[in-house]
């Protein structure tokens, strides 16, 4: 709420009558705390759960519901993990920051071509950075590491399994996000109702109403993609563990782990050994 009050105030201040004036140094900022506060509190829930599968995998008697499994995870997620946590998310978030700058002045069309351009290569950028901390913070969650260290951990795993090409075709970061897509646009249209049918909005313009869209689509979407993280966090963990520690999964769970040998053989044939 503060931060769309922040928002809703630089726009008016850069705003006449007519047309848009925007101060990318204060846009910058303000989205730069954002998608920080974003980023930490989806990487803190991603790190909590993955310490907690972990846990799981290797203790299955310290799992449950509000089990001691669960508790240490997240207090190693606000403490010893945290700096880890912070500093991944600090570079996702400036890739965010300046790509939303981008793709501001390319609507307000300062330097359009050129900052079409800066928007694509960020967005990739952004997308490479994203796909390392997917996997990188499963490493801190679970053995404690650094982040640089987790990074190159997790990498080498996959590398030495043959499992780059497998990890590439994971589909359930997509279908979670396009659910956050879905419920984020709902609530954007739910905003734009609210700011019609409020008498004290009655007065405002087409592009008070899309202000009012934006907040309610971003929020929804930060929203979302924090707490159906869960899932997403809780799968990938999974494949970490499957293959980092194969024989505690069977020994500790061992129906669980002929069915998922099973299926796996099925349609990676090459990669169980």
């Amino acid at each position: 709420m503060i931060w769309s009050i922040a928002f809703a105030g630089v726009y008016e201040v850069s705003c006449d009558a007519d047309e848009c004036y925007p101060n990318y140094g204060i846009l910058f900022v303000l989205f730069l705390s954002l998608f920080f506060t974003q980023q930490v509190l989806q990487s803190c829930v991603h790190v909590t759960v993955a310490g907690t599968v972990g846990t799981w995998w290797v203790s299955p008697s310290e799992s449950g519901c509000c089990s001691k499994g669960v508790f240490n995870s997240f207090i190693r997620t606000i403490t010893t993990s945290f700096g880890s946590i912070c500093f991944g998310s600090l570079l996702v978030a400036i890739l965010q920051a300046l790509r939303a700058i981008a793709s501001t002045a390319r609507m307000s069309d300062d330097c359009a071509l050129l900052a079409c351009l800066c928007e694509c290569i960020i967005g990739c950028l952004q997308s490479l950075l994203e796909y390392f901390n997917k996997w990188a913070f499963i490493y801190v969650g679970v053995y404690g590491f650094g982040y640089i260290e987790s990074g190159k951990s997790v990498m080498q795993l996959f590398a030495d399994r043959g499992w780059d090409a497998i990890i590439a075709d994971d589909l359930v970061g997509g279908a979670i996000f396009l659910v956050c897509i879905i419920i984020s646009l709902l609530i954007g249209g739910i905003a734009v109702g609210y700011a019609r049918l409020d008498p004290a909005f009655s007065e405002l313009t087409q592009d008070a109403w899309f202000v009012a869209f934006f907040v309610g689509l971003l929020a929804g979407l930060v929203v979302c993609t924090i707490l159906l993280g869960t899932i997403s966090s809780a799968v990938n963990t999974v494949i970490v563990m499957f293959a980092d520690a194969p024989q505690e999964f069977q020994n500790n769970h061992p129906e669980l782990s002929t069915k998922m040998r099973e299926v796996w053989q099925q349609f990676y044939p090459s990669s169980i050994q």
